[in-house]
């Protein structure tokens, strides 16, 4: 499902999911830029293309070395790294929780 606009009530839910702190003026500004940003990305949708074209990141020809595959390769000492955290647990790092109003600046 694609909206066609984001709601007021979409936007609330969005801010919160980010965590931002936006006074309504600032809500109401950004949620209508973003909904520029969505016309303008559904009329580039709309861009008819010749069969066969293919999408890019850029339009620019790629030189040089082709990209190395994308292969997992553990390292081959986790302790190493770990041992340098603050907190681990388990082999992995440790994170303290903390909620929105605790956070320092």
């Amino acid at each position: 499902m694609k909206p066609d606009s984001i709601t007021p009530e979409l936007f609330a839910k969005l801010v919160t999911l980010a965590a931002l702190e936006l006074t309504p003026e600032e809500s109401e500004y950004l949620r209508t830029e973003l909904n520029h940003q969505l016309a303008a990305v559904q009329e580039l949708s709309e861009i008819q293309l010749a069969e066969g074209v293919q999408p890019s990141l850029h339009g620019l020809e790629c030189r040089g070395s082709a990209p190395r595959p994308d292969a997992w390769i553990p390292f081959p000492n986790p302790a190493e790294i770990l041992k340098q955290a603050p907190d681990s647990e388990g082999g992995y790092f440790r994170v303290p929780d903390f909620s929105r109003g605790e956070v320092s600046e």
